[in-house]
C-alpha cells in the first residue's frame, strides 16, 4: 500500500490534508553562496518556525512539503522536531538545489554516487539521524542545465527509479521545465511522478500546457509574489486550466524561503495567505470548490505517496 514518508515516519496519503507542495522552514544558503550575505534568507529559527506552523494550522493547514536541500542547510532532526511538535506533517527532501549551490556536492561525485546518496535518505534516512526523505529535488539555472546540475537531474531520476520517491524540481524563474522532463524521460522516468516548481514564474499558457499534456504536475509556488507576477493572472491561468481538464495535475505553495514572507518574522503574507485568501479568491472567480481542494488536498496525497 503507498505511503508518504514524513520526518516522523509514513502515514496514509489521506493523512496530509491541506498540503503547500514547496515550502521552506528551516533554511539559509550556504557559506560559498553570494546570497549567504542577505539575511532576509536566514530562516534558521526553530521557534518562529513554530509560531508560523501554528498560523498554518490555524488556518486549515496539514503538511508542507520542505524543500531545503543539503546544500542549502537542511536540517533533519529539526524538522523532525518541528512537525512533533507542531502536529504538523512535513515532507524532507533530498537531492540538490541548482549550481551556485551545489557545485561542491557535483564537483566530486559521479551521477551514480549521487544517485545511490539519494537514495539512501530515502530508504535509511539521513546519517545518524534516521529521518527519511519523502521526495528527490533537483533544479537548472536560469535557461541553462549546468553539467552538474545534469548529474543531480540524472541521479534523481535513478534514485526514483530505485526508491519510488517522487522528484520535486527548481526551474529558475520556470525556465528549462521541458528540458528537465527531456531528460528524466531519457532515464525511463514516468512524467507523472514529477513536478515541477516556480513555474508560476513563467506565466506562458502554451508553455504549461505543453509540460502537462507529457503528465508532469505543475507547483504553482509564488502566489502572493506580485513582484514577479500579479497573482490575478495566476487566477486567471488556473482557471482556464482546470475547465480544460489539467486540475489533476497541479499542486500550489509559496516558496516562502525568505523572512521578509512570514509574518511570525514581522513580514507577510505568511502560511496562511493561500488558504485562507488565495484560494476564496479562486472560488469567488469561478472555480470549482472541489477543484481548489484537489489541487490543495487530493493531488499531493496522489503524488507525494510511494
Amino acid at each position: 500500500m503507498p505511503s508518504v514518508m514524513t520526518v516522523t515516519g509514513p502515514i496514509e496519503p489521506a493523512q496530509l490534508g491541506a498540503t503547500y507542495a514547496h515550502e521552506h522552514l528551516l533554511a539559509a544558503p550556504p557559506d560559498w553562496s553570494p546570497d549567504q550575505e542577505d539575511q532576509d534568507f536566514n530562516m534558521l529559527s526553530f521557534d518562529t518556525a513554530v509560531k508560523e506552523l501554528g498560523l498554518f494550522k490555524l488556518a486549515g493547514g496539514g503538511a508542507i512539503v520542505e524543500m531545503s536541500s543539503p546544500d542549502y542547510n537542511r536540517r533533519p532532526e529539526g524538522l523532525r522536531d518541528l512537525a512533533t511538535q507542531t502536529s504538523v506533517h512535513i515532507i524532507m527532501t533530498t537531492g540538490l538545489h541548482k549550481d551556485v549551490f551545489s557545485h561542491p556536492f557535483t564537483a566530486r561525485a559521479t551521477t551514480d554516487e549521487l544517485a545511490e546518496r539519494f537514495s539512501r535518505e530515502v530508504t535509511q534516512g539521513v546519517a545518524e539521524s534516521g529521518v527519511r526523505a519523502g521526495i528527490i529535488k533537483a533544479a537548472t539555472s536560469l535557461n541553462t542545465i549546468t553539467s552538474g546540475e545534469e548529474k543531480v537531474l540524472r541521479a534523481a531520476a535513478r534514485a526514483h527509479l530505485a526508491t519510488g520517491a517522487p522528484i520535486s524540481t527548481h526551474t529558475q524563474n520556470g525556465t528549462m521545465g521541458l528540458e528537465q522532463l527531456d531528460i528524466f524521460q531519457a532515464e525511463g522516468v514516468d512524467l507523472t511522478r514529477v513536478a515541477l516548481g516556480h513555474v508560476d514564474r513563467k506565466l506562458e499558457y502554451e508553455y504549461h500546457k505543453a509540460m502537462l499534456d507529457r503528465g508532469a504536475y505543475l507547483i504553482y509556488d509564488q502566489i502572493s509574489k506580485e513582484k514577479y507576477v500579479a497573482d490575478r493572472e495566476r487566477v486567471s491561468l488556473l482557471i482556464q486550466l482546470i475547465a480544460e481538464g489539467y486540475g489533476r495535475q497541479i499542486m500550489l505553495a509559496g516558496d516562502f524561503g525568505r523572512a521578509s514572507y512570514w509574518t511570525s518574522y514581522g513580514g507577510g503574507p505568511g502560511l496562511t495567505y493561500i488558504l485562507w485568501r488565495f484560494v476564496p479568491w479562486l472560488i469567488a472567480d469561478g472555480m470549482p470548490r472541489e477543484m481548489a481542494e484537489a489541487m490543495l488536498v487530493d493531488n499531493p496525497a496522489t503524488f507525494f505517496a510511494f
